[in-house]
């Protein structure tokens, strides 16, 4: 989508809801993305469940656009490196069946949205200068290159809800590949019975190619099908 100015704005919808994007231009380049998510909120806290192989492990569960539980790489003994990510997938997935066996989790108005997505294993930054370090093991034991924008938005309303950051305070979050997304609250929210953050995520994208599709009047099944 070609938008001109400084600061073009791009509306998307998604399961999840409305999305405003936005882009720093300067000298006719985007420099970098953000994005006010939709309202985020703490599901559960300071959560124990047994894990097999791992034991008792505390975790939370925050929504950001989706459902994750939330633990600690010290306490799963892993770290958050390329060179642990086979370990990351294994614990993660565990961790992920463990906590859908023991807790139900039901979104307030969407019933599609509600189930856990992923596990976000969350450890110390490599960059003494960045808030952490996180890597996301979701759907069937896929990693997230990135530090996950619905990840990150969860986390903000779960630093937010314990105090640990305020209105408008950044925080900068690692990937697994060091790439770094930032969080804040932009705005306080209600949603249904819970207290949520409106979370703002910049980072940067890049156009990796174009897709181009074709409709073919002909075609039996131009207007889709489904199948379930």
């Amino acid at each position: 989508i070609d938008k001109p100015g400084d600061k073009p704005v791009v509306k998307m919808d998604t399961p999840a809801g409305r999305v405003t994007a936005y882009g720093i231009r300067e000298n006719g380049r985007i420099t970098s993305i953000s994005f006010h998510n939709v309202p985020s909120f703490v599901y559960a806290r300071d959560q124990t469940v047994d894990v097999p192989g791992i034991g008792q492990l505390r975790y939370d569960v925050a929504f950001g656009g989706a459902f994750y539980a939330f633990c600690n790489a010290e306490d799963l003994g892993v770290n958050i490196t390329r060179s642990d990510f086979r370990k990351l997938i294994d614990v993660g997935v565990r961790v992920k069946q463990a906590v859908m066996d023991s807790l139900t989790i039901t979104h307030p108005f969407e019933q599609d949205l509600g189930f856990l997505y992923g596990t976000i294993i969350v450890g110390n930054a490599h960059n003494p200068q960045h808030h952490s370090r996180n890597v996301c093991i979701f759907a069937d034991g896929e990693v997230d290159r990135c530090p996950t924008g619905t990840g990150v938005s969860a986390r903000a309303a779960l630093h937010y809800a314990r105090g640990d950051i305020g209105l408008n305070v950044p925080f900068t979050i690692e990937s697994i590949l060091g790439t770094t997304f930032t969080g804040e609250v932009a705005e306080i929210a209600h949603f249904g019975s819970y207290e949520a953050v409106i979370p703002r995520v910049t980072g940067m994208a890049y156009i990796t190619g174009r897709n181009e599709l074709l409709l073919d009047p002909t075609d039996p099944l131009r207007d889709g099908f489904i199948l379930r």
